[in-house]
């Protein structure tokens, strides 16, 4: 669906660029880590994408579960040495962002699904 797509190599490709964000985390001002605050930030953007599109059927939303797990373990291996790190401010609103372009990338997948099955 999602992780299949060109899209979501350009933005992991985004995330690797990146990195460099992730290096030092000696200066976290907060006590979660930078897993968890991925896992937070993905899970809210995704029950945004699930009621924007209440017409998604049980199976699609099922789909829609599966890919994030994909990509949040695509972001457990490339993150692989820093995602118990407690999380800066620096990298919060890098994954903040991150998550949106995910939700972005989902909202036009759902739409072009939606179209065809409309079709």
């Amino acid at each position: 669906m999602v992780t299949d797509t060109e899209g979501y190599i350009h933005i992991i490709e985004y995330l690797t660029e990146h990195l460099s964000l992730f290096e030092n985390s000696a200066t976290a001002e907060d006590s979660e880590s930078v897993m968890e605050v991925i896992e937070i930030e993905l899970s809210e953007q995704i029950i945004m994408v699930c009621s924007q599109n209440s017409t998604l059927s049980f199976n699609q939303r099922n789909a829609i579960i599966r890919e994030v797990d994909a990509i949040v373990y695509d972001l457990e291996e490339i993150l692989s040495g820093v995602v118990n790190n407690p999380v800066t401010a620096e990298q919060r609103t890098f994954i903040k962002e991150f998550a949106g372009l995910i939700k972005n990338l989902f909202d036009s997948v759902i739409n072009t699904l939606l179209t065809k099955q409309d079709e």
